[in-house]
């Protein structure tokens, strides 16, 4: 063979072989990016009894609705898994997407199955928030219901499943955090009347206040309460395979938008994130970045930030995309009414 050849195969060698490596070498991380969004206030399509349906992505059936235009974009990140040494950098090189450690994403303590199934299950506690966040926005009823007894614990015998908390001693309570802040302030020991709603009728059972697991010097009742909606509709949330609890407040305002009079975003193109509790408050999310250029891709001219995720937020927010601080439920609204009508907003 040509000595020549020879020798540009010979300096080709380590090339060919480092790709060869490169395609075939599995990196331990993942890239996250920017995922789909979904305009709460639109549709989806899904499938019921085997059958490809429409469905409003925030379905409320059983009270009129006051039409809405825009968008209310919820946002998500999208996770790639099994990527080899070439395919991590490229997405690294293009500046829309991150590598992180895989563990990160998916501990080794658990199956994949078993992450997939706490992200539902975040996914599905955020529907219920952005229920009842609205709810309790609009003073509509929702009743504060026990629904587990701890067998051994301190009200085991005195309240039932199923019963509606009205106070504690002669505190009312209407959320769950009103119960646990009310049990804590009581000393151990202590017998408290308990007014309860139960078959109907109003009745008051006293239960001895014991100590609280691993923090001894707080009361505890031994009782699950969770707050169930008290309304003649009912809501029902349409998107599938979304994980995380990230959605809750675009879910709430797309309810509140829906249920009262006008349009939250002016009939513009507003996107968000945030998670949300039943008493409004909105909580910080991962992924911030990739959300901000899902929206901007997706055509958001505003996008609602929780106040946590703000200083990473300035730092990556793209071009024309104005960035709107939320603390709260209410701030969001507040907010949202004040740019409608000409005014300024919290700005990251």
């Amino acid at each position: 063979m040509n000595r020549r050849i020879v020798t540009l195969l010979a300096a080709l060698a380590p090339i060919v072989v480092l790709g060869i490596v490169g395609s075939l070498v599995t990196v331990p991380y993942v890239a996250l990016g920017p995922g789909p969004t979904f305009n709460t206030l639109g549709t989806v399509d899904t499938t019921v009894d085997g059958k490809q349906v429409t469905k409003s992505v925030v379905d409320i059936e059983g009270t009129e609705l006051d039409p809405t235009t825009g968008n209310l974009n919820m946002t998500t990140v999208s996770v790639r898994d099994g990527l080899n040494l070439f395919e991590a950098f490229g997405l690294w090189a293009s500046g829309e997407h991150g590598l992180v450690p895989r563990a990160e994403v998916y501990p080794p303590s658990k199956s994949k199955e078993e992450i997939q199934q706490a992200n539902t299950a975040d996914f599905q506690q955020s529907e219920n928030s952005a229920e009842l966040a609205a709810l309790n926005f609009l003073g509509k009823p929702v009743a504060l219901t026990v629904t587990k007894v701890t067998p051994d614990g301190p009200a085991s015998g005195a309240l039932v499943e199923g019963d509606t908390l009205v106070k504690i001693g002669d505190t009312p309570v209407d959320t769950v955090g009103a119960v646990q802040e009310a049990v804590a302030a009581i000393a151990p020991g202590t017998q408290v009347p308990v007014t309860v709603i139960r078959g109907g009728a109003e009745t008051t059972v006293p239960v001895t206040v014991g100590a609280r697991p691993n923090q001894p010097e707080l009361g505890y009742l031994g009782i699950t309460p969770e707050e169930v909606p008290d309304v003649p509709f009912d809501v029902t949330f349409n998107l599938a395979d979304i994980g995380g609890p990230s959605a809750g407040l675009m879910f709430t305002l797309a309810l509140l938008d829906k249920l009262t009079p006008g349009e939250l975003n002016g009939g513009q193109f507003v996107a968000g994130t945030g998670t949300i509790d039943s008493d409004g408050t909105v909580g910080p999310i991962g992924g911030i970045r990739f959300k901000l250029i899902a929206a901007a891709d997706a055509g958001a001219s505003t996008f609602l930030v929780p106040a946590q995720n703000c200083d990473e937020a300035k730092q990556n927010a793209p071009d024309g995309l104005r960035l709107v601080k939320v603390d709260n439920l209410s701030g969001a609204v507040d907010a949202l009414d004040s740019l409608n009508s000409g005014g300024e907003a919290p700005s990251c």
